[in-house]
């Protein structure tokens, strides 16, 4: 029997894959949104609300507005520039460290997988399954292996039904992603990659050079995806 499985989708690259993948390696209950100010909420929740009703599969927000008090994230703050262009450098490690401190929110993913995981319990679902990959874990390390694992150690003693963290893509490049979404047959233009909320994929935020390294590498025509500029991958 399959286990039960709740989804964090964001609408991203990321947490769309896992979406797909958990289609095939779970019974998926439910996928997850959350709406916590960020630039770019009203497309995020379009978006995995498409996906989710591609698949009929049921979708609930939660809205957590007093993210707002958490810092001054370039995500959340709409006084602060979220880092683009020639501002970063996605092939310098010490530069991605640098950007990443503009985007941080404290304990985002952490408050998001204990919501999921009560959410879970409470549904009697086995597993909550986030985006994440290798490529940001090395400088996000709220999407680490060894993060997922502590979260599940901990649910262990939180959750009666002993909920567990499970992501398909904890261990796998951006470009190893979207490869695998292509054998899944992810419609990738009804994601939304992008910090920004504009009306395209900006193309130029870390999250979309990311995210049009990858495509590029693994094939897919830039010219299929609603990228705002094409620029350099």
């Amino acid at each position: 029997m399959k286990p039960k499985s709740l989804v964090l989708l964001s609408g991203g690259l990321d947490s769309t894959v896992n979406f797909f993948e958990a289609l095939n390696q779970s019974e998926v209950k439910l996928a997850l949104t959350f709406d916590y100010g960020q630039r770019a909420a009203s497309k995020e929740l379009q978006a995995s609300a498409r996906i989710s009703a591609s698949r009929s599969i049921p979708h609930k927000i939660i809205s957590l507005p007093f993210f707002k008090d958490f810092g001054t994230s370039s995500l959340i703050d709409p006084s602060k520039d979220v880092p683009q262009g020639d501002e970063l450098d996605i092939s310098s490690l010490e530069k991605s460290e640098q950007s990443a401190k503009s985007v941080w929110i404290p304990n985002r993913n952490g408050i998001f997988l204990n919501i999921a995981a009560g959410l879970a319990e409470s549904m009697k679902i086995d597993l909550v399954i986030p985006g994440f990959n290798a490529e940001e874990a090395k400088t996000f390390p709220d999407n680490s292996e060894k993060y997922m694992g502590a979260l599940t150690q901990s649910f262990y003693y939180s959750t009666s039904n002993r909920v567990m963290v499970q992501c398909y893509t904890v261990k796998n490049e951006k470009v190893e992603i979207v490869r695998r979404g292509k054998e899944l047959d992810v419609p990738f233009g009804l994601m939304w990659p992008c910090y920004l909320g504009t009306d395209a994929w900006c193309g130029e935020c870390e999250s979309c050079l990311r995210a049009r390294r990858a495509f590029i590498a693994a094939g897919v025509p830039l010219e299929t995806l609603p990228f705002a500029k094409a620029g350099e991958a």
